[in-house]
């Protein structure tokens, strides 16, 4: 007898293995695309990614299950469970972060105070919410880096959502010279969010008189546009301050820097445009 031919009993359970691999997997994804087309109409993308990785999950372990039946395990799976008995009260010792995370998952997931998509802001970091699962959050950063927030940390944290709202107001601080006209530099400021084409004219534009500071009077110019257009609004609307301040004369007061070369020469002196010197 060939030492490699199979017995008919090994060869009828590795043809049934096959069958359970091979079923199951298609079944999951059956499950996954029936699951997506009649029950997801309506579901979050964080519903969606939490169902389909129980799904998956269910299924992977009925085929394993299934397996140890077909090869008749009992024994082994015996031990396993005992084995699984004992280790699953060490960990539920030692996992009790894990379970805070589980739970503050299923709060963030009913309460929904952010989506997969969303830019959000939780301490220092800033990016947009890539997935959400039941022990954690994971952040994409501007700059293409993945960070993980575990969700116990994020119920205990200020989360700031900067695009819940389908419109955002950007403000903007402006200094003027305590010479100028103020009633023309809120008129200027009025104008530019008004010529902007992706500035909303509802709401209206805001523009406040904020405080008399050391070298300037400074101004809150806020502006209303749609949250998809911020770069935009962002880059235009201070291109339009430079260029309109410049236009109507509006001086925009910087420190001025006096120059010392050390202790063997004295100051360089400072002279105002068209001073003469005595």
């Amino acid at each position: 007898m060939n030492m490699f031919e199979l017995k008919p009993e090994l060869l009828t359970q590795l043809k049934q293995i096959a069958i359970v691999v091979v079923a199951g997997y298609l079944l999951i994804q059956l499950l996954v695309i029936l699951v997506r087309k009649v029950f997801f109409k309506k579901a979050t993308p964080q519903l969606k990614m939490l169902i389909t990785k129980a799904i998956v999950y269910v299924g992977v372990i009925s085929i394993v299950l299934a397996i140890i039946g077909i090869l008749q395990l009992k024994a082994v799976f015996q031990t396993m469970l005992g084995a699984a008995g004992v280790l699953g009260i060490v960990l539920g010792v030692a996992s009790q972060a894990s379970i805070g995370n589980i739970v503050s998952g299923l709060f963030l997931i009913s309460e929904k105070p952010f989506e997969i998509g969303d830019l959000i802001r939780v301490g220092d970091k800033f990016g947009s919410v890539y997935s959400i699962d039941l022990l954690s959050i994971k952040i994409k950063t501007m700059d293409n880096q993945l960070i993980r927030v575990p969700n116990q940390t994020i119920i205990s944290t200020e989360v700031t959502n900067v695009t819940k709202f389908q419109i955002r107001r950007m403000d903007i601080e402006v200094g003027v010279a305590y010479k100028e006209d103020l009633k023309k530099v809120i008129e200027i400021l009025k104008s530019i969010a008004k010529e902007n084409p992706l500035c909303l004219d509802e709401p209206e534009p805001v523009v406040l008189t904020k405080v008399f500071n050391t070298s300037s009077i400074d101004f809150l110019f806020g502006v209303w546009f749609e949250k998809s257009n911020y770069l935009k609004v962002r880059n235009s609307v201070f291109q339009q301050i430079t260029e309109r301040f410049r236009e109507e004369n509006i001086e925009i007061p910087f420190p001025h820097l006096s120059l010392y070369t050390g202790e063997d020469t004295k100051p360089f002196p400072l002279q105002r445009e068209g001073e003469v010197k005595n």
